[in-house]
């Protein structure tokens, strides 16, 4: 692992400016330019990032409309949830090692035409079963947006300034799910369920041109994979025979899946359980969301580079883990009836304290990768949509009208997470070899 991170062009002294500059990697020095650029990679690989989320959560509220007006039963339109879901799941582990081998440059720009192409035919859908086929290919094709975006940023950056980098982009794929809903609610102000659709396809066309305009090429033609199916096969084995890489994959999909429990279970627990309105619900949600973004900016801006990445991690993890706990404790009796403020606190608690597990641990996974970054990448992204969409329905198991199966799931997966962390990536074992990074 490397020591103390930077910058792959600072640390090769690749020149960025003037003669000999490679295209796609940010400038080190501090000129007007330089910041430009460097802001411009951040806002096209936030985008990509906040693509999927927004393919997602900017349809949910036109899915009582799509019910009635494609003569579905509600469970069949779910199905559309869950295609573009399992798509973007399965998705990253094709284009992974595809822009291991052909560059991330091409595999994104193929993705983001199909995105286009599959979410225009949603538009358009006359039956639910077309519709879940073509959200299945909507999501298969975003998920290159996905996958890529995080192997660009291992292909620029290393040890600190990577863990920086991730929390920027936390910064901007954290605001999408909240908006998300409220710009489908908007859309459905002025036209129909398709509107969304026919919005979304004007997003992916926009973020298509920008990617081929603005986002060159960042692996090398030397450092590609020349081998086909079988080597990409051998390559996932080999990173998940890393004991190391593949505690920090369990731990951070452990951790996805606690925040996929609240995302779950939040709209029942708070406004069936603890009678709040939805406006309330939209508000702590939002409050929420806030949290975890504040926290993930915390810990690029303040503490990487000051505090090793491992003790970050694992002090987000405690505080996951006392959350649900807590949370636990009350939504079973053990306080008695305590009302809705003490578990928004710690909803609060626990969603915050994500911006500490999330990006440290894709950092220090992704360190581990400098040669199979784009198959690393779709292995974490993978893991995480896999784990979470398992502990997804576990909190209804009980029914609408307990909180005590959210909470289970989050101290299961929470715990999960600290033993995984402990057991297989061995932070006090790292410590003694790269200096405590």
């Amino acid at each position: 692992m490397p020591d103390s991170g930077g910058s792959r062009a600072q640390k090769e002294h690749i020149p960025t400016t003037g003669a000999g500059a490679v295209p796609g990697i940010a400038p080190i020095t501090s000129t007007p330019a330089a910041r430009r650029t460097g802001l411009l990679v951040t806002l096209v690989l936030g985008g990509l990032t906040a693509l999927p989320p927004l393919s997602m959560d900017m349809y949910l509220p036109a899915l009582p409309e799509v019910t009635d007006v494609l003569h579905a039963p509600a469970s069949t339109v779910q199905l559309t949830l869950t295609a573009c879901l399992a798509g973007m799941a399965l998705g990253q582990l094709v284009v992974g090692p595809m822009s291991d081998r052909w560059g991330r440059r091409r595999p994104l720009l193929l993705g983001m035409i199909v995105y286009v192409i599959a979410t225009a035919i949603c538009a358009f859908a006359p039956t639910a079963e077309l519709l879940i086929g073509f959200r299945l290919l909507q999501g298969l094709a975003g998920a290159a947006g996905i996958v890529i975006s995080r192997a660009v940023v291992r292909d620029l950056y290393d040890g600190v300034e990577m863990a920086k980098f991730f929390s920027t982009l936390m910064l901007i794929s954290g605001v999408a799910p909240v908006i998300a809903p409220v710009i489908g609610g908007q859309v459905l102000r002025f036209t129909d369920w398709r509107g969304i659709f026919v919005v979304l396809t004007g997003v992916g066309i926009v973020l298509t041109l920008v990617v081929w305009k603005w986002l060159h090429e960042t692996l090398p033609p030397e450092e590609r994979h020349t081998g086909g199916v079988g080597e990409a096969l051998r390559t996932m084995r080999g990173l998940l025979a890393d004991r190391v890489f593949t505690g920090y994959m369990i731990a951070g999909s452990l951790a996805f899946a606690a925040l996929f429990a609240y995302v779950s279970a939040s709209p029942f627990v708070v406004q069936e359980i603890y009678g709040a309105s939805p406006q309330t619900f939209s508000l702590l949600f939002g409050i929420n969301s806030i949290g975890l973004i504040t926290v993930g900016q915390i810990n690029g801006k303040v503490l990487v580079g000051r505090v090793s990445l491992d003790k970050a991690l694992g002090f987000g993890l405690g505080v996951i883990s006392l959350a649900a706990l807590a949370l636990l404790l009350m939504t079973s009796g053990v306080f008695g009836d305590v009302g809705l403020v003490p578990v928004a606190a710690g909803l609060f608690v626990l969603m915050s304290a994500m911006g500490l597990a999330m990006p440290n641990t894709n950092a220090q996974a992704l360190m581990r990768t400098k040669h199979a970054a784009g198959s690393a990448s779709a292995l974490l992204g993978t893991s995480s949509f896999l784990i979470g969409a398992i502990a997804s329905p576990l909190v209804g198991i009980a029914g609408e009208r307990t909180a005590v199966p959210m909470a289970v799931v989050q101290v299961v997966c929470a715990l999960g997470a600290v033993v995984c962390f402990l057991a297989l990536c061995r932070p006090w074992q790292q410590a003694r070899t790269v200096g405590g990074l």
